[in-house]
């Protein structure tokens, strides 16, 4: 019974994204599955920042920075002729090379080009975000309050400044001409109208495991004592508990959440700009997460979905930004706690003693 109780939210998630695919189908307007699709893949960072704010107590203000490190790594090892670095003594290309990790392609001209493997640099790029996701987070995730989201906000800013003036990264311009991800046989991830409807469950699917991980995790040992550090991180210092570390796991597994969003989305635009890193797509994160309450994982999802989609339409219009800034002050003002927030029963409160059982 309990079983059963915990995955009737799947199941009727499920049920709603088959029922919007074949509405739309029906009354021939697909391309409205473009934006669900993209709205999915920017769900995937706002479920992992649900988890950083609504568990560990953490706010970020620079989330969208490792959204735009995995979406930039990745485009700049498919795109970038590493063809001069081949044939050199002891070089990581050459490594690489050897491991069929990278391949020779063609450009725009007929040219030959060495550049990486689409899942290869997906690889790389996620382990780049964990990187720097620990070298951020063991320093900054000692500040709290406005302290800890200023550090973020200025990690944003950094990420932001980089992209923008590095000619690597193709300046105002972007990346484009990125290659689709290969999944199976026919089946990429790609923006093309051919695999529209493919492409739509591919993305929830990958929103769908995200959220069942998270879920598992808030349920799990480590989900116990993020709740007791959320309640208070004296208390659970005081009980033995290693609250440094937790806090800084969860930063990093938020950021993977980013950074494989980021990668995803890249391949399905197949191209990347320098917006995706931009200070106010954090504001709109964070708003997001504060809209759908951030205990909810599952509010957070639906939130994010909704409001980028809404977004992506053009609902908004010039005043996109605005329309976000001012939806958290008016969430943090009267609903503090989300309008999906979860509540959790008195008897689910964990004490930090037991959060170490």
């Amino acid at each position: 019974m309990k079983l059963l109780i915990k995955i009737i939210p799947y199941i009727f998630f499920i049920i709603i994204i088959v029922a919007i695919q074949k509405a739309l189908t029906k009354y021939e307007v697909t391309y409205y599955l473009t934006q669900l699709t993209m709205s999915a893949y920017y769900a995937v960072l706002i479920v992992g920042l649900s988890l950083l704010m609504g568990y560990a107590g953490q706010i970020s203000l620079g989330h969208a920075g490792f959204f735009a490190i995995g979406g930039y790594c990745s485009a700049v090892l498919l795109t970038y002729n590493f063809m001069d670095f081949l044939n050199k003594k002891n070089s990581l290309i050459q490594f690489f090379y050897d491991k069929n990790f990278m391949q020779i392609s063609a450009d725009l001209y007929g040219g030959k080009i060495l550049i990486f493997q689409p899942w290869p640099a997906f690889l790389i790029a996620v382990i780049l975000a964990i990187i720097i996701a620990f070298l951020i987070g063991i320093p900054v995730l000692k500040l709290k309050g406005h302290y800890l989201a200023m550090a973020t906000l200025g990690f944003g800013t950094i990420i932001y400044t980089v992209i923008l003036a590095g000619s690597v990264f193709g300046g105002a311009d972007g990346i484009s001409e990125v290659p689709p991800l290969h999944i199976y046989k026919e089946l990429y991830i790609t923006g093309k109208s051919s695999l529209r409807v493919e492409n739509y469950y591919i993305a929830f699917s990958v929103l769908l495991a995200g959220i069942l991980l998270l879920n598992n995790l808030i349920n799990s040992r480590v989900g116990r004592a993020l709740r007791a550090l959320h309640g208070s991180e004296d208390a659970v210092g005081a009980s033995g508990i290693n609250s440094s570390s937790y806090k800084v796991i969860t930063f990093v597994i938020s950021a993977v959440f980013a950074a494989a969003g980021g990668v995803l989305l890249t391949h399905y635009n197949g191209s990347i700009g320098p917006s995706e890193s931009g200070i106010m797509k954090s504001v709109r994160y964070v708003s997001i997460v504060a809209v759908g309450g951030m205990s909810s994982i599952w509010g957070a999802a639906i939130t994010a979905i909704i409001l980028n989609y809404l977004s992506l339409r053009g609902l908004f219009g010039s005043y996109d930004d605005v329309i976000f800034g001012a939806i958290l002050i008016i969430v943090m003002i009267f609903a503090p706690g989300g309008i999906f927030s979860l509540k959790f029963k008195k008897k689910s409160k964990i004490e930090p003693a037991q959060a170490n059982e």
